[in-house]
This record gives structure tokens, C-alpha cells and sequence, in this order.
């Protein structure tokens, strides 16, 4: 099985945490609508012929796109690979672009599933953030989604955001679940350099929120939400019993994806592939009939670290068995004391040849993956 995210660049406005690839320029969005469709028909073999099983639309934006644009990919798509028939093709939405008009015509190009960018129910942390929408907004599109027969909603929450308190953060959570989606992924919100919260960083007008903040803020998340039935399967993402996004579950269990447009990345399990992060040279190497991105071939210890960093984060843990069989890798030889120490910190556990993180490991999560890195040979 196999994956594809179509990265849509465009947005409204820039929210002042994003360092995603985007535009606010939209003059030349079917035409990148059109060169993104020529990128999967020219990445076909890419996958190997696997089944595509989750088709995600990110960005960006995507609800900026209107039905002829989500048609011409969504035909690529099923004319250039084989498509699973119960396929998940996620959309990402902002709650201002949701109008049940909008709605009506997601549910009818074939979307399944949505991402709603909700970020915090919080009208004040709404525009401390420069989203476009208002808490009002974000609960009338999860119930116009609702009534127009979308039965597979993720919120997207973000924590940390500097300033925020405790109660605010538990409020945003309550709401949430009051709304009982199926799916709610979750952010520790990240300064990046080259944005507005960087810059105001950097000058001084705004501090970041300690990491024992964060971690003070995921164990809340922990507890509340799981006391009302949604399971942790990756340390970021909840979902009710049975309805895990497919989408991020193949992501931490390592399963081949092709990403396409602008920005985009790949991995094939032995490569990642990075798609150039500009709208214009992306455009013009279309043209041309070429792909403009780089590639990394992964050695067997990149191999390794990846597996480690991202099965780690996830429920199903990192199979000790796997790691020798396919690399050699006796992990827990190699890294005794270290095991040892944190299994008397109860941060980790071993059963049956798997090694997962308990709650309170999931709180160092990166911390102890990169502990157990290995290094270039």
C-alpha cells in the first residue's frame, strides 16, 4: 500500500506561526492546479504500482480549490495509479472557506474526510495567531461539514502558543471533544525563523513558552482526552476506536508516499525526495517536463534513525526483530545502560521484542529517539 499528499500552495492570508510553502497570490492557481497534475502523471512509477490507499490534500490551503481544479487531480489520480476502493482522500479546510455551498461540493468531487484548521476555539488566540477565522466560524463549519454528511472530521489544535494559559489551553480541549470528531491532531507550537513569530522573536516582542510548558500541556491533552475514549496512536494524533487517519498512520509506520507540487516530499523507503519550495521555478521545470527536486539516498543508518524517530512516536512501538532482520541492528546490545536507565525512569517498556515509550515517554519522545540515533559509519 502506498500514499500520495498533493501540496495546494496558496493561502488567503499568512498566519504568523506558518513556515509551510505557500502564495497569497493565486493568479496562476489552475495553472499550478495543471502542473501538478503533469507532476503525478510523470511520477507514476514512483510508487511501484502500489495501491494508493490515502489521498491527502495539504497545505496551503486546499479548500481554496474549486470542483474543476479538485477534478482535474483527483482524474489524474484514478487515470495513473491503481486506487484502492475504500481509498481516504483528506482535505485540509479552513473553517472560512466551509460555506454548506462549499461543503456540497467537497462531498461531491469524492473528499472523504476533513482536516479542519479549527487551531483554538479562543476569539483573542484566533487573531494573536492571524487566523481568518473566529470561534464562532469554527463551530458552525464542523456542523455545516456535519450536515452535509462528512462522517470522518479531524480539528486541529495547536499548544504552547506563548501567552496561553493553562485554562484556555483545557477549554480548547473541552470544546473539542463537546463536538466528538472523529480524529483531533495536536501541535506544540514551534518558533520558525523565517516567519512573523520568528522575527518578533528575534526582536524581542515575543517569548516562547519553555518546553516544560509543552510538556505540561501534552500530559493535560494525554489525560483529558483519553478519559473520553480516543486512543494516543501516535504521540500528536488521537482518534476514536478503529478511525486513525490512514494518512498519518501509513507517515509513522514508514509506508512509501509520493508527494507532489511544490514543496512537496517523498520516500519510496529508500529515498526522500524534496520538490523545490517555489511556485514559479516549480511552474517553469513543469513545462519542461522535469521534476525539480532534490534526492536523499538514505544509508542503512539513516534507514535505521528514521525507523527509530517515527515508529517510537507510535503505539505499535519500534519492532526490535525487525531492526536486526533488516539492518542488523541489535538495538538493545547496543544501547543496554541507556534501556536500562530508562526503563527505571518507567519511560520506556519491552514486550515481545517491541520497545514503546509509556505516557511519560511520550512526553520526551525526539529526545530518546535521537538518543538511540546511530551514527554515520
Amino acid at each position: 500500500m502506498a500514499g500520495l499528499y498533493l501540496h495546494i500552495p496558496f493561502c488567503k492570508q499568512a498566519c504568523y506561526y506558518c513556515d509551510f510553502h505557500f502564495s497569497t497570490n493565486r493568479n496562476r492557481q489552475l495553472e499550478l492546479v495543471q502542473a501538478i497534475a503533469r507532476e503525478i502523471e510523470i511520477q507514476k512509477d514512483y510508487l511501484d504500482k502500489k495501491p494508493i490507499q490515502s489521498i491527502y490534500f495539504g497545505g496551503g490551503t486546499p479548500s481554496l480549490l474549486n470542483a474543476r481544479e479538485l477534478d482535474i487531480l483527483l482524474n489524474t489520480i484514478h487515470a495513473v495509479h491503481p486506487v484502492e476502493s475504500r481509498v481516504e482522500i483528506t482535505l485540509e479546510a479552513n473553517p472560512d472557506d466551509l460555506t454548506p455551498e462549499k461543503l456540497t461540493e467537497l462531498k461531491k468531487a469524492g473528499i472523504n474526510r476533513l482536516s479542519l484548521g479549527i487551531q483554538s476555539f479562543n476569539d483573542f488566540i484566533l487573531q494573536f495567531l492571524n487566523r481568518a477565522h473566529d470561534s464562532r466560524r469554527a463551530i458552525a463549519s464542523y456542523q455545516d461539514a456535519r450536515e452535509a454528511g462528512f462522517s470522518n472530521i479531524s480539528l486541529d489544535l495547536i499548544y504552547a502558543i506563548p501567552g496561553q494559559r493553562e485554562s484556555q489551553w483545557l477549554d480548547d480541549i473541552h470544546q473539542a471533544l463537546n463536538l466528538e470528531p472523529e480524529h483531533i491532531s495536536t501541535y506544540s507550537l514551534t518558533i520558525e525563523e523565517k516567519t512573523v513569530f520568528g522575527r518578533w522573536t528575534v526582536s524581542g516582542k515575543l517569548k516562547p513558552e519553555p518546553d516544560e510548558t509543552a510538556a505540561q500541556y501534552l500530559e493535560l491533552l494525554m489525560t483529558t482526552i483519553q478519559a473520553k475514549g480516543y486512543e494516543q496512536y501516535e504521540v500528536s494524533n488521537f482518534a476514536k476506536p478503529g478511525l486513525y487517519s490512514v494518512h498519518n498512520s501509513s507517515y509513522w509506520k514508514q509506508e512509501a508516499y509520493l508527494g507532489v507540487g511544490p514543496g512537496a516530499h517523498s520516500f519510496n523507503l529508500h529515498s526522500r525526495q524534496f520538490n523545490v519550495r517555489n511556485n514559479p521555478i516549480y511552474l517553469k521545470a513543469l513545462e519542461e517536463g522535469r521534476i525539480p527536486a532534490e534526492v536523499e539516498i538514505l544509508s542503512r543508518e539513516d534507514k535505521i534513525n528514521e525507523y527509530l524517530l517515527t515508529t517510537l512516536r507510535t503505539q505499535w512501538g519500534a519492532d526490535l526483530n525487525y531492526l536486526k532482520k533488516q539492518f542488523n541492528y541489535p538495538l538493545v546490545e547496543q544501547n543496554y545502560t541507556y534501556l536500562h536507565q530508562l526503563m527505571e525512569a518507567r519511560l520506556i517498556f519491552i514486550e515481545q521484542d517491541i520497545l514503546y515509550l509509556t505516557g511519560k515517554g511520550k512526553l520526551l519522545a525526539d529526545k530518546i529517539a535521537s538518543d538511540l540515533f546511530v551514527l554515520q559509519s
